[in-house]
């Protein structure tokens, strides 16, 4: 693996609202991209908005996609269709009724599908590489609740 010396990427957000629903811009990159959260009726929404936590999700599962294709490139080994399920466990106490304990997920699953051309020792290369090198993979790992990933490989085109 290439070592560089160390750069940093600032990623910016500003969001803005009232009640529970909130609207987001992204920073940065000369695109503007702007997104919604809101949050389900228990928790004083309207649920006309996915919850910030199903963010979290996708944003773990679109990081491995995007890592996934970085580390391929880097072993020589073909991706076609990426896939991936995602389900985190959360206890609510601690946000809705200030519980004592952690408010993060108590676990993360993850079930990922990869269509590629890699040998079985290539692809665990590949699946351990992505994990190491995704950030929201890594933020997950790193805060301490229970990770589990399971990764399938299927022949390309298959």
């Amino acid at each position: 693996m290439a070592t560089t010396e160390k750069q940093i990427v600032p990623f910016s957000v500003s969001g803005e609202g009232t009640g529970v629903l909130q609207r987001i811009e992204v920073g940065g990159g000369g695109t503007a991209h702007v997104f919604s959260t809101d949050t389900v009726p228990p928790f004083g929404g309207a649920d006309a908005e996915p919850s910030p936590l199903s963010y979290v999700l996708g944003a773990l599962t679109g990081c491995n996609q995007i890592t996934v294709q970085l580390v391929a490139k880097d072993l020589g080994v073909s991706i076609g269709r990426f896939s991936a399920d995602a389900v985190g466990d959360f206890d609510p106490a601690v946000l809705a009724t200030g519980a004592e304990g952690n408010a993060n997920f108590d676990a993360i699953r993850v079930d990922v599908t990869v269509e590629t051309d890699a040998d079985g020792a290539t692809f665990e290369r590949l699946r351990a590489e992505t994990e190491r090198r995704c950030p929201v993979t890594q933020l997950a790992i790193r805060s301490g609740l229970d990770f589990t990933s399971t990764w399938k490989a299927v022949p390309l085109g298959g």
